[in-house]
């Protein structure tokens, strides 16, 4: 089957978002599981440790995001996609029986390798799949998969963790790839956008060098200081928002239902922002969901009645996730189909840098 047929381009939307499903369930299962492992003192972990454990995976990801996403630009969106999930897969379920702290990190590492590849590589192929005017409510819209995941991924955690134990979150973890990658295998075109014959002009560091040619040095250097910070922000909340609330008095249920909300209002605002984009320009409106991010973070610094707290924490998941999506979808115009998935492989490995930063800043507990 061609590529170009409709039978084939009526997967692309579904199949990236099922695989970016998986990165949302990456960013919130360590937030979801930390309060068990350090409540029953899991191979002796601190919240130091568990630092650690989420930098290493977060490290694999970084790597995994500018290595897969140069690849991608080489080989094909299509192949690079269905090895990110299935590497992913394969360890996420190794963590499940995982002896020591130094394994589960390392798994962790190895997970993230390919599980880094997932987002910039999904939203090349969406983008350059979505119909003309649409790229931005494209990208937002795979991006929900995202959040999906990580709201699916604190729902588990409710019903899984009190009767199987926290190991099980892992290996539900791994499972949706048993379907996923059969599917992507069938079903899953490569781009229209892509052609192996030009490879060789941008294969390896010619890629990257791409990057910073044309003009394009200084929405470069901006793409990645913005996604830096974006994502420090969002793993930073996820990571730790549980435990903040446990630490605030609230019973680990509730603390994962603001989890829930924080992420059900990052659904919403990916929704909207890609409408918004759409009609008013993506560089516009990603400005203004930074400033209103930045608005609400600052207000769940004020201690808020309990009928403020979850519309607040609504609203600050509505704007952070989506001003972070807003740059992806900002990328992916500003670069064009030789060197597409590069500029968004970078974008978002120098935002996991950020992501790393996040965890260990926002600490919490004893």
């Amino acid at each position: 089957m061609s590529p170009a047929e409709p039978t084939s381009r009526s997967w692309v939307v579904p199949l990236s978002w099922a695989a970016v499903l998986l990165d949302g369930f990456d960013l919130v299962v360590l937030g979801v599981v930390v309060p068990v492992l350090l409540a029953d003192h899991v191979w002796g972990m601190t919240p130091g440790t568990v630092a650690v454990a989420s930098t290493f995976g977060l490290v694999g990801m970084t790597i995994g995001a500018m290595a897969i996403g140069t690849i991608t630009d080489v080989i094909g969106r299509r192949k690079a996609l269905i090895w990110a999930v299935i590497s992913f897969s394969v360890f996420t379920a190794l963590c499940a029986v995982a002896p020591s702290a130094f394994a589960f990190g390392l798994l962790r590492f190895l997970a993230g390798l390919g599980l880094g590849g997932c987002l910039p590589t999904a939203i090349t192929l969406v983008t350059e799949y979505s119909r003309k005017g649409r790229n931005n409510s494209a990208a937002t819209t795979v991006m929900t998969g995202y959040h999906v995941g990580a709201v699916l991924t604190a729902l588990l955690g409710i019903v899984l963790i009190p009767h199987f134990g926290w190991r099980a979150m892992f290996l539900a973890g791994a499972l949706p790839a048993l379907v996923l990658v059969p599917l992507m295998l069938k079903y899953l075109p490569e781009s229209m956008a892509f052609s192996p014959t030009k490879a060789p002009a941008w294969a390896g560091r010619d890629a990257l060098a791409g990057l910073f040619h044309g003009g394009l040095a200084r929405s470069t250097v901006a793409f990645w200081v913005t996604s830096f910070m974006g994502l420090l922000l969002v793993y930073g909340l996820n990571t730790w928002l549980p435990q903040i609330m446990r630490v605030a008095g609230y019973p680990l249920g509730a603390a994962l239902g603001l989890l829930l909300t924080l992420n059900l209002g990052g659904i919403a605002g990916l929704l909207v922002a890609g409408y918004v984009a759409d009609k008013l320009g993506v560089r516009r409106v990603a400005i203004g969901w930074f400033v209103a991010a930045a608005v609400f973070l600052a207000l769940l610094s004020v201690r808020l009645p309990a009928f403020g707290l979850y519309p607040a924490v609504f609203l600050t998941g509505c704007f952070v996730f989506s001003a972070q999506v807003l740059v992806y979808a900002y990328v992916s115009r500003a670069y064009g189909d030789a060197n597409r998935a590069t500029g968004l492989g970078w974008t978002a490995g120098v935002g996991r840098i950020g992501a790393i930063c996040g965890p260990p800043l926002g600490r919490v507990g004893s």
